[in-house]
């Protein structure tokens, strides 16, 4: 009802806003989510995949993937790769991959990448994230000459909800909440490189890079290392049940 009323339902259609449910913590929804888009809609310009999960204490997934590693990723590598046909046919299109700076202290570990030897909520989320760049540039490649670009993106640290799990002993409150008012992004801040990336005319047909600030930044050897990239993809590729 707010969005509705900022935006204004336009008289030619052009304005409209429909809201669909969907849990990437659920591939079961993933699919029933992707079987509705494609049956209603005739095309598809931008995808952000943008939804994630903060350094929770250790669970689950609906089909049995770490949290964090299930919602961040994969939840996102199925959702992108059935959608990807519509993009393709709504050329020149975008998809714009939300990561963070913390992708830094991550590393992709093949023999535990459901963390059932050992778990680490913060690590668990900074490999997610670097998961998100990787899964971006390997996607950039192979879907070089479609007209469909794939960049990622570090918003920054903005004020939201995504810090639940972190726990704030109570006398340290007051200062975090100072803190974060005063050195935060506000929710519109944080969007602004997601828009940039899936609207601005600045970066038609760029694609398998990283922005920060709405500019291009360098990313760490670790996450341009193409094979590790391609071998999580394969991985990634059966963890969804998209390959037996």
């Amino acid at each position: 009802r707010e969005i509705r009323a900022e935006v204004g339902e336009r008289a030619d259609g052009a304005g409209e806003l429909v809201v669909r449910e969907l849990d990437l913590a659920s591939l079961r929804s993933v699919r029933a989510f992707c079987h509705r888009v494609l049956q209603e809609e005739s095309r598809l310009d931008v995808l952000i995949n943008n939804a994630g999960i903060f350094q929770c204490p250790y669970m689950k997934t609906e089909d049995g993937f770490e949290m964090q590693f299930g919602v961040n990723h994969l939840g996102h590598f199925l959702l992108t790769n059935l959608l990807l046909g519509l993009l393709k046919n709504s050329a020149p299109s975008r998809i714009v991959v939300v990561s963070s700076k913390l992708y830094k202290y991550g590393e992709i570990n093949f023999e535990d990448l459901n963390s059932e030897i050992s778990y680490n909520k913060s690590f668990c989320y900074s490999r997610s994230k670097l998961a998100n760049i990787l899964f971006a540039r390997e996607l950039a490649r192979r879907l070089e000459g479609t007209g469909v670009t794939v960049n990622s993106l570090h918003p920054g640290i903005v004020r939201t909800n995504l810090g639940r799990h972190v726990n704030i002993p109570l006398l340290a409150k007051p200062l975090f909440n100072l803190v974060s008012w005063a050195f935060f992004k506000t929710p519109l801040e944080g969007a602004q490189t997601s828009i940039y990336l899936a609207s601005s005319p600045d970066v038609e047909g760029v694609s398998g890079k990283y922005f920060g600030d709405c500019k291009e930044e360098e990313l760490l050897p670790k996450a341009m290392d193409d094979l590790v990239a391609r071998k999580l993809w394969d991985i990634s590729e059966v963890m969804v049940g998209l390959l037996k």
